[in-house]
């Protein structure tokens, strides 16, 4: 999730259970350890462009990690800010550790993957039930918030959680429906899928990407969730078969593992770019929800050496044609027909 977005529910679990004369600074250093786990972005390496990709939402994401982070942050915070907001070393752990823990499991509703049982199991949980950005979550949580923080009552942000817990609930329905909504989509096709995802799109819960896995192809395509369950027709790219798409690749070739963490990351939606045959992408994820268009991936050099790694790439194209494209899907206004009403 967004920083601001952690920042204001790490300091709303503080802020709803301490006492008034304690909120002040409750709501700071929970918002500060809220926003700590994501300082592991700054785990990096100039050789190899994929460490961050490991790294990032792993031990400082951790459910077993909270105490320590906690610990950590809150004895941070008491040096610096202690004597200025009045808190014992008890308290400012207690506040830390309360931010601390709501990272992880807000950023485990989104879609990126967060190790939440690190070191015991490096799976990536994704519960797919709210958008990295979303502003219809996060304002009204915000606003409370502050509210909280300037007349001192803990009320305020109980019912900012209420809020965020009813949103996330509403997110998990809705995620079932879309999913209901592939389902329906494949054996219309008289596909079996092998896995199949639904994942909400930009700051909102009404439009959503389903993405399905077949023996030989990825499917995408856009589901729009309201007292209806339309979809609208998408692309498809053929997996990633690294014997036939890339002969010349040594197996025991750092560009060979590179692609398999790469595999790991992407949860095995690896694709050839139509555009570009040296480049693999991740097939999950694209901003206009029906079209396979990367926002990451990696290139291979056919001419590299045994001790080279691949080159990882972004691509953000927010263009006013793919906008309109998005928005006009949103709302309803898109020029290509609704293919299919699942339910009514």
């Amino acid at each position: 999730m967004d920083p601001i977005t952690q920042g204001v529910l790490g300091a709303a679990l503080p802020q709803a259970v301490t006492r008034q004369q304690k909120i002040v600074g409750a709501t700071v250093f929970g918002a500060l350890a809220g926003m700590a786990p994501d300082l592991d972005v700054l785990i990096r390496s100039s050789t190899d462009p994929l460490l961050f990709l490991e790294f990032h939402r792993q031990f400082t994401h951790s459910l077993l990690f909270v105490p320590f982070g906690g610990l950590i942050c809150g004895m941070i915070l008491y040096a610096v800010f202690g004597n200025r907001f009045q808190l014992s070393l008890k308290f400012s752990i207690l506040f830390s550790t309360l931010g601390y823990a709501t990272h992880a499991l807000l950023d485990a509703c989104t879609t990126f993957g967060t190790q939440l049982f690190w070191p015991l199991s490096s799976a990536r949980v994704a519960w797919n039930n709210v958008s990295v950005i979303d502003p219809l979550f996060t304002l009204p949580l915000l606003l409370l918030v502050i509210i909280g923080y300037l007349t001192r009552r803990p009320r305020f942000a109980q019912f900012g959680l209420a809020w965020a817990l009813a949103y996330l609930l509403l997110g998990v329905v809705q995620r079932d429906r879309a999913e209901a909504a592939g389902w329906a989509m494949a054996q219309q096709r008289n596909h079996t899928p092998i896995n199949l995802e639904a994942k909400p799109t930009f700051a909102n819960l009404w439009l959503w990407k389903v993405v399905y896995e077949t023996e030989d192809d990825f499917y995408v395509d856009a589901v729009r969730v309201l007292h209806t369950t339309q979809y609208i027709a998408g692309e498809k790219a053929k997996k990633l078969d690294i014997d036939d798409d890339f002969p010349w690749l040594e197996k025991n070739s750092q560009q060979a593992k590179d692609i398999e963490r790469f595999h790991w990351f992407s949860n095995g939606y690896l694709a050839v770019d139509s555009s570009n045959r040296n480049r693999i992408i991740d097939a999950r994820y694209s901003l206009v929800p029906n079209q396979i268009k990367p926002l990451w991936g990696i290139t291979l050099d056919p001419q590299a050496d045994a001790s080279q790694h691949v080159i990882y790439f972004t691509e953000r194209d927010t263009g006013p044609s793919q906008r309109a494209k998005f928005f006009g899907l949103l709302f309803g206004q898109d020029q290509a027909p609704v293919k299919g009403i699942i339910d009514k």
